[in-house]
């Protein structure tokens, strides 16, 4: 590289750490320091600097599918999950999912006295990860080549383990292999949801001290776990939902979209830059049929105009579904809900019952306590509230009262 590249990776490098603290997904200095210190483009030589140095995803590899099995975070995620780990000088860290440059923003953090293992599945990934840190001068993280699955036993125990593929499950080793005052940072999927939440240990669960709306690369190996995405009209309009996606009768759901469309207005209002995001998972947890519904171009000539199109909350019973909606009002805009089928009518309108409980209620809250107890544990032992079963653990969404 030039002398005149370095310099402008250098200005590049600085304009997106700039960005990320102006967006408030750098918080501390520390972590900006690092932001200002690892040369991303070092991660990257596939892609121009300024490529390498936006705030977007970086594909490194597709299956024979042309689906991403694995990519460069993007950095605004990467500081927000930095800055959820609090990592601190002397730490032992977990990454589970190598890319490289999250790898070295670590090291940075925990400094010369800290150790850090990174872990990934793929004999490419891990190869390319340990050529390029090697590159960039951090040869001392350790690469290991392991299904994330099982943790790293060998360098356990860690202050911090931070999974950077998306996760259906938490399994046993994970907990296992964090110190008693550990935290672990995953984006864990539920509902159709993904959110990156800071697990801590509290007696013989896992709390989560925050929770961020994210999407990653899902986890493969033994963690693996396959969606059941269920397409109506075509390739338009795609619902996500757990397990029970496979019994959806698709053909009624398709027919129920040339219906009339039913709307239903709350009253609520938002502005444009207003986060709702503790609105999706108040709905997940109370709507029955809770799944979420994105679309594609097409599908918005075909009256179906979703909130947020990539990912919005809705509603499924037999052959009718209802979805969040928006509409511009006089304090911003009103949330509501769109209905289709045979019960439109009664969907959209539990739908709207639940906005409104959410604003009067919640709104305003800390959120719901996410938390994560061993697969096994008795109902009476858990909090008020959703209760999801995975295969290693049963998730509890709960929310303090009003």
């Amino acid at each position: 590289m030039s002398d005149s590249e370095t310099v402008r990776a250098a200005e590049l490098r600085d304009d997106l750490t700039d960005l990320l603290v102006a967006a408030g997904s750098i918080r501390s200095e520390a972590v900006e320091a690092a932001f200002r210190t690892v040369p991303r483009h070092r991660f990257a030589p596939e892609v121009s600097l300024r490529t390498a140095y936006a705030n977007e995803v970086v594909v490194t590899k597709r299956d024979s599918r042309g689906v991403v099995t694995s990519s460069l975070s993007q950095p605004g995620i990467q500081a927000v999950m930095l800055e959820q780990a609090d990592i601190r000088p002397g730490m032992r860290v977990l990454e589970i999912g190598s890319n490289g440059p999250n790898a070295a923003l670590i090291d940075e953090l925990v400094g010369p006295r800290g150790r850090i293992t990174t872990l990934d599945i793929d004999p490419q990934v891990a190869e390319r990860a340990r050529r390029l840190l090697d590159d960039a001068g951090y040869g001392r993280i350790a690469v290991v080549l392991a299904d994330g699955e099982d943790g790293w036993a060998e360098h356990a125990p860690f202050d911090r383990i931070v999974v950077t593929v998306g996760a259906w499950d938490i399994p046993p080793a994970w907990a296992a292999q964090l110190a008693p005052e550990g935290r672990l940072v995953v984006p864990l999927r539920f509902r159709g949801l993904t959110r990156s939440l800071a697990f801590e240990p509290a007696g013989d669960c896992l709390v989560s001290r925050s929770s961020v709306m994210c999407g990653f690369v899902a986890m493969q190996g033994a963690g693996e776990h396959r969606d059941h995405p269920v397409l109506l009209r075509g390739r338009g309009v795609l619902l996500e939902l757990d397990e029970e996606g496979a019994l959806l009768d698709t053909e009624r759901l398709s027919r129920a979209l040339d219906s009339v469309r039913t709307e239903v207005w709350s009253g609520v209002a938002v502005s444009r830059m207003e986060p709702f995001d503790s609105l999706s998972l108040w709905l997940a947890g109370v709507l029955p049929g809770s799944c979420q519904l994105s679309v594609r171009r097409a599908a918005h000539a075909a009256r179906v105009d979703p909130a947020t199109p990539n990912s919005c909350p809705a509603t499924v019973q037999r052959g009718s579904l209802a979805y969040l909606a928006l509409r511009r009002g006089h304090g911003g805009w009103e949330l509501g809900a769109h209905g289709y089928g045979p019960s439109a009518d009664r969907l959209a309108g539990l739908m709207v019952e639940q906005i409104r409980a959410w604003d009067r209620d919640h709104r305003y809250g800390p959120g719901p306590r996410i938390a994560a107890y061993p697969v096994g544990t008795a109902d009476d032992r858990l909090p008020q509230g959703l209760v999801i079963d995975k295969r290693h653990i049963r998730l509890s969404v709960s929310w303090p009262d009003s």
